[in-house]
């Protein structure tokens, strides 16, 4: 059985890690303009993400925390539950 504050908190602290490396990848000059124009236009298909921004930045890291939670509860009541005869 899978704890879920356990595996939740790691879809958690996963999530934001990867978020931040997205961001930080957005800065990175190692693509064509069009490219991180590409980059940056993806992050802001996020609900109310403007490139940068502190605001939305805090923003979008809320999101995927909430999203992680929903999606690591969901795997851990998925798997949990399957294993009960």
């Amino acid at each position: 059985m899978l704890a879920y504050k356990s595996y939740v908190s790691k879809c958690v602290l996963g999530a934001e890690v990867i978020y931040v490396f997205c961001l930080v990848g957005g800065l990175l000059p190692w693509r064509s303009l069009r490219g991180i124009e590409l980059h940056h236009a993806l992050f802001e298909t996020l609900p109310g993400f403007t490139w940068l921004t502190l605001g939305s930045v805090i923003w979008g890291a809320v999101m995927l925390a909430v999203f992680a939670i929903v999606f690591g509860a969901y795997m851990v009541w998925m798997h949990n539950s399957s294993l009960v005869k």
